[in-house]
């Protein structure tokens, strides 16, 4: 009977404190620990872990001052499961062989909605994009047009009805915000494609509510700005015409968001890190030419990273001087990227640890080896922290170019002003160490320097 009473005042202390219980049943489960965990974005974070029992059973108590919003269950190698927690009990079975489809929501009102909505949603969509080239393509004259024509508008008006009803039913519903959040504007049969995509890109934020943000505890506004992108997308456009394109929607979205400095700053940062990532370079320098972080401060000492890295593209944008680079080389002889007095400089950032760096950087050296007269230079910054790493991969691919390290990491002053947070990161310089190119891979930085004669 002893043993019985911690736990009764754990399950009691719970309820007082105002605790909810997040439990669940995972069936024919390989691996017993199980995660938690945060969204903010679409972004995840661990939160706390438990071990399931022999039945796949486990339950995590989830603090009164976090905050609701969408939760992940993770366990195993990318088995997961994504609920909603609203300040109330959540319970559900689970079959480890296939989460989602045997998901079964034992008590949870959210999640419950969340469902059952969801797949109302995904079957009128699938409908939808089958009526579509039916209004576009049949005669309007043909009775087959007119059904699907009225079925198209019955669907969007079931739809939406559905989804307002769930709004008066269940006001302070999260799982409702986020389907009024995904929700796009009425369309009517009578817009041919191209001005349906028209009407999408004018309105598709007109019921969108910026000031909710408990919905940044979800992917939801990620989705939403990813959703609206694609809009804008079109895989046959050449990339300087497709940068055009996105900068039509930052536009657009950020001047929506702007009504919540918490939202916008998310969808700011998130779109930044986006076309970062693909080096989307004419459309970062237009968003950092042109929107703030709005919690910035003048205050050089406490300016958001966020606000940082913006006016460091400013920077490292095409037709700026490269910043100054200062590092030791192999012998501690220092290094100084303006003394290099080449007609080119290919500056190349990178690390031992990165399988693509290892790959790209034999390649260079066949390049650069080629020369007949040097014309060109490679200026290899490694963000290694381990000497002899770095200075093994030197020997072993007879790196002869300059090659320079701080050893410092991500965390070195050259890293940081050139926004290095991946490698490799290229850039090629002229004479005058104006940055004239920003290749992205092997074939790009191939024909950067065959576009300047550089090599055959």
């Amino acid at each position: 009977m002893k043993r019985l009473i911690p736990i009764l005042f754990i399950l009691v202390s719970g309820t007082l404190t105002g605790q909810n219980n997040l439990e669940g049943i995972i069936h024919n489960l390989d691996s017993y620990r199980i995660y938690l965990l945060s969204f903010y974005g679409e972004k995840s974070i661990i939160i706390d872990s438990t071990m399931a029992d022999s039945t796949g059973k486990f339950r995590f108590l989830i603090a009164a001052n976090r905050r609701p919003g969408m939760y992940r269950i993770q366990w195993g190698k990318e088995k997961l499961i994504d609920l909603i927690w609203n300040k109330e009990n959540v319970s559900f079975t689970t079959d480890n062989r296939a989460p989602y489809d045997s998901l079964t929501i034992l008590s949870s009102q959210e999640n419950k909605i969340y469902n059952d909505f969801s797949r109302t949603d995904r079957i009128n969509q699938n409908r939808l994009e089958l009526l579509m080239p039916i209004v576009d393509l049949y005669p309007i004259k043909d009775s087959f047009y007119h059904s699907a024509a009225g079925e198209m508008e019955r669907i969007q008006t079931v739809q939406t009805r559905l989804l307002d009803s769930l709004d008066k039913m269940y006001p302070n519903s999260y799982a409702v915000r986020i389907f009024k959040l995904y929700q796009t504007p009425f369309l009517s049969v009578n817009l041919t494609k191209d001005e349906r995509l028209k009407f999408l890109q004018q309105h598709y934020f007109d019921k969108v509510n910026f000031n909710d943000t408990s919905l940044l505890n979800s992917p939801a506004f990620a989705n939403k700005a990813i959703s609206y992108l694609a809009l804008y997308s079109d895989n046959r456009l050449p990339k300087k015409q497709l940068e055009t394109e996105f900068i039509k929607a930052i536009t657009v979205m950020l001047s929506a968001a702007s009504v919540n400095p918490d939202v916008f700053k998310f969808l700011l940062d998130y779109l930044v890190g986006g076309f970062d990532k693909y080096h989307f370079d004419d459309v970062i320098t237009y968003i950092a030419d042109n929107f703030q972080d709005p919690f910035s401060c003048e205050d050089q000492q406490r300016k958001s990273s966020l606000q940082k890295k913006l006016e460091t593209f400013k920077k490292i944008s095409i037709g700026k001087v490269a910043p100054e680079v200062e590092v030791p080389d192999q012998k501690n002889k220092t290094i100084q990227l303006s003394k290099i007095q080449t007609e080119y400089t290919l500056l190349v950032f990178w690390s031992s640890d990165c399988p693509h760096c290892t790959d790209l950087l034999p390649r260079l050296k066949e390049l650069y080896d080629k020369q007949k007269s040097k014309r060109f230079e490679i200026f290899a910054v490694s963000v290694d922290t381990s000497r002899n790493s770095w200075i093994d991969f030197i020997r072993k691919e007879r790196l002869n170019w300059l090659n320079g390290s701080d050893l410092k990491g991500f965390a070195s002053k050259s890293a940081d002003d050139y926004n290095i947070y991946a490698t490799p990161t290229l850039f090629l310089l002229d004479q005058k160490k104006t940055i004239i190119s920003k290749p992205i891979t092997y074939r790009e930085t191939e024909q950067a320097l065959r576009d300047q004669k550089l090599i055959p």
